[in-house]
C-alpha cells in the first residue's frame, strides 16, 4: 500500500481462491507497467497476466 501513490497506482479490492490458489486485483493504475512495477517494487511478485476492464454502467 505504501508503494502504490508512487506510481499513482490504487489497489481497490482482492479476491483469493483458495482451490485453485490463486489471488486476483482490481487495480486502477494509469497503465499495466505502473501495476507491475508496484506488486514488483512492493513484495518481489508479479502479477501472471493484467486484463484492461473498464465499468459497466
Amino acid at each position: 500500500m505504501k508503494t502504490q501513490g508512487k506510481y499513482g497506482v490504487q489497489y481497490l479490492r482482492y479476491w483469493f481462491d483458495e482451490k485453485n490458489h490463486k489471488i486476483f486485483c482490481l487495480v486502477d493504475a494509469p497503465n499495466a507497467e505502473a501495476a507491475k512495477r508496484v506488486h514488483r517494487e512492493a513484495h518481489g511478485l508479479e502479477a501472471d497476466e493484467i486484463y484492461p476492464v473498464t465499468e459497466g454502467s
